[in-house]
C-alpha cells in the first residue's frame, strides 16, 4: 500500500499512531514492514506536532554538516555547539561517522555526477546516489550503518521528483531529521537545475519506533497537565 501526505509532519502523526498500533515487536521496537509513501511538498518539512518537541535548529546543523562532506563528528559540533551523544557513539578510531550522508554522496563525486546526468540527459534513469553498500558490510561499518540504500532523482514534467530507499528508519528521530535533510537535498539540486520541486517518495522496509518512544504522547499530556495544574494552583495561593 502507498499513502500520498502533504507533508512531513501528516507522514509522522499518521505513522507513530500506527506503529504503535499494528507494529509487530522487533528487536526492542514496534515496526512495520515496506512502507512506502509520497509527501507532496517536501518543502514543508518542519515537525511541528507539540510532544515531538522537533528541534529545527539541530535538523539544520546535521544538514549544513552534510553540506560540507565533513565525516568528523568534531565538525557537527562546531556547527551545532555540541555533539549529541549518538553521533558519538558512531565514531571510529578516527572520529569519523561513516553514516555522514553529505560524505556518502560525495563518495567518488557522487552528487555532482547526478546533477550532470540530470543535466545533459533530463529523462536519465541513472542518476543515483548510492549510500550503503552491502559489499562493505562488516569491515566498513564497525561503529554505525548508514540507515539508508540509496537516493534516486528524476525529473518529470519538468520538476525534480525524489526517491529515498532506507532498509530501516526509526520514526522518532531518524525519519524527521532524515526526511529535513532530504527534502534539501532535493532542493539544492533542483536549484541547480533551475527546475521546481516534485514530489518525495520514501520507502523504508522496516519503519520502527523503539520502546523508550512509545509513550511520549502520553508523558507529553501528563506533564502539560501538571503543569497547568501547578500554575492554577500559584494563582489561587
Amino acid at each position: 500500500m502507498t499513502w500520498n501526505f502533504n507533508n512531513a509532519n501528516n507522514v509522522f502523526e499518521e505513522f507513530y499512531g500506527d506503529i504503535l498500533n499494528y507494529g509487530i515487536p522487533f528487536d526492542g521496537t514496534k515496526a512495520l514492514f515496506n512502507i512506502g509513501f509520497t509527501i507532496n511538498n517536501p518543502s514543508d518539512n518542519k515537525i511541528t506536532i507539540p510532544f515531538r518537541e522537533w528541534r529545527e535548529d539541530y535538523a539544520e546543523a546535521e544538514w549544513q554538516w552534510y553540506l560540507t562532506g565533513d565525516p568528523r563528528a568534531e565538525k557537527l559540533g562546531e556547527i551545532y555547539g555540541t555533539v549529541p551523544k549518538i553521533w558519538e557513539r558512531m565514531t571510529d578510531s578516527a572520529g569519523d561517522v561513516r553514516s555522514n550522508y553529505g560524505w556518502q554522496w560525495k563518495r567518488n563525486n557522487q552528487l555532482e555526477k547526478v546533477i550532470e546526468k540530470l543535466k545533459t540527459k533530463p529523462d536519465t534513469r541513472q542518476a543515483v546516489i548510492s549510500v550503503y553498500d552491502g559489499k562493505e558490510m562488516g569491515w566498513f561499518y564497525k561503529y554505525d550503518t548508514p540507515c539508508t540504500t540509496a537516493i534516486q532523482f528524476s525529473i518529470v514534467n519538468n520538476k525534480l521528483n525524489m526517491c529515498v530507499t532506507m532498509r530501516s528508519n526509526d520514526l522518532w528521530f531518524g525519519f524527521c531529521n532524515d526526511q529535513y535533510c532530504f527534502s534539501m537535498l532535493q532542493k539544492l539540486i533542483a536549484d541547480r537545475l533551475s527546475i521546481e520541486l516534485g514530489s518525495y517518495y520514501h520507502f523504508a522496509h522496516n519503519l520502527h519506533l523503539y520502546e523508550r518512544d512509545w509513550d511520549r504522547k502520553n508523558k507529553f499530556k501528563e506533564t502539560k497537565i501538571e503543569g497547568f495544574l501547578q500554575q492554577r494552583a500559584n494563582y489561587f495561593k
